[in-house]
């Protein structure tokens, strides 16, 4: 079986996001596998497909990640 990508798990996350953060602990204990397996040190996310996206949506979840292990940061 292969391994997912950063990028299909952070496209599994934004369903997530979408669905009530739905199965979103298992997304991002599987984003931080493929993060150490692609020698990356953090998530980008875009800021435009999250649901909330202001400034306190934002900071939750990079909260929530970092608590979890994961660093996220935000596109331009």
């Amino acid at each position: 079986m292969n391994e997912p990508t950063v990028s299909e798990v952070i496209t599994r996350i934004y369903a997530s996001l979408e669905a009530n953060n739905a199965d979103i602990d298992l997304h991002i204990a599987t984003l931080k596998a493929a993060l150490k397996r692609e020698g990356m040190t953090e998530a980008v996310f875009d800021p435009t497909r999250l649901v909330q996206n202001n400034r306190s949506g934002r900071k939750l979840m990079q909260a929530y990640f970092r608590q979890r292990g994961v660093s996220v940061t935000f596109s331009a």
